[in-house]
């Protein structure tokens, strides 16, 4: 992962101050680097060598962090793990373009891997993240939705990058097609675990500890599971406090919401399916031979089914 930050920080470099002062202080703010740690590890447990798999997990970060930049202009976003985000420091503009650059750079670097699998894993990705984008911004503020169209959205909207990193590390490994689509399973499950469990934080969570504000999704008219869980099993007033909350983003509501998901059960149920999706993840997982990049790997969708930030 050293590595990996060292590449980042050269393969960043650009001739233009603003795309280098912007870049840097979205790099510099850290993360959990799950998506690249995940690619190395599957890509390492499956016995690859060589500098490939280093220069895919830039590609898989580079892609997220472009998706990070423009993420925080559509929703409006000021501040990201405790920081003010890119928006809110340079402007919308800034922001946007300098995501774009993001996006070319990783596709510069996929060509420099000269691997057509990569090429071809990566544009259905990035076209599958930006439709996911496009729904997740149709299903706001519609109370209406259903639980198997918010699924749909986060596995667009999220889970296709986690399959992406996972694919790729089975790529720099060599393993022919059928053996990919394994890990890619294995990478799809734990990203709809991830995204499952930062859905039900934005109900559950320390402010203190996720850098983020109870109520944030709220806030911006996202019907996510732990509000629809709780408006199909909540009372005729519980319904209507959930479905004018999400139509009108009313996050001064929000201890009322709050209770609401509490009472109804939403919490535990919203937990049951990420652990669903957790066991298959780990499922996916069986064939590796024994080695420490498996146990870490498991280790991992553990950390994601139990994590408070």
């Amino acid at each position: 992962m050293r590595a990996v930050d060292a590449l980042i920080r050269r393969r960043l470099a650009s001739e233009v101050p603003l795309i280098n002062e912007i870049g840097g202080y979205i790099i510099a703010a850290g993360g959990k680097r799950l998506r690249p740690a995940l690619l190395l590890l599957v890509a390492r447990a499956l016995g690859a060598r060589g500098e490939l798999p280093n220069l895919l997990a830039v590609v898989i970060e580079f892609i997220h962090t472009a998706t990070l930049l423009h993420d925080d202009v559509v929703d409006h976003s000021d501040r990201r793990r405790g920081r003010k985000t890119a928006n809110a420091v340079w402007g919308n503009a800034g922001a946007v373009l300098s995501g774009d650059f993001l996006y070319s750079r990783s596709f510069q670097l996929m060509v420099e891997s000269d691997r057509m699998a990569v090429m071809r894993t990566m544009a259905d990705t990035t076209n599958a993240i930006a439709e996911g984008e496009v729904l997740q911004l149709m299903n706001c503020n519609d109370p209406d939705i259903t639980e198997a169209r918010y699924l749909r959205v986060i596995e667009l909207k999220t889970a296709q990058l986690f399959r992406a990193a996972a694919t790729l590390g089975a790529i720099a490994a060599d393993l022919p097609p059928e053996q990919q689509a394994i890990y890619g399973q294995f990478g799809h499950d734990f990203g709809m675990t991830y995204q499952l469990i930062d859905d039900l934080l934005d109900y559950t969570a320390d402010p203190e500890v996720s850098g983020k504000n109870l109520g944030t999704d709220l806030a911006e008219g996202k019907p996510t599971l732990p509000l629809l869980y709780a408006m199909q099993k909540g009372n005729e007033a519980q319904r209507a406090l959930i479905r004018d909350a999400i139509a009108n983003g009313r996050v001064e509501r929000i201890k009322d919401v709050l209770e609401t998901v509490e009472a109804t059960g939403a919490i535990p149920y919203s937990r049951a399916l990420a652990g669903q999706y957790s066991y298959s993840a780990h499922e996916a997982l069986q064939g590796l031979p024994e080695t420490p990049h498996k146990k870490a790997l498991m280790e991992l969708v553990d950390f994601c089914l139990r994590r408070d930030s």
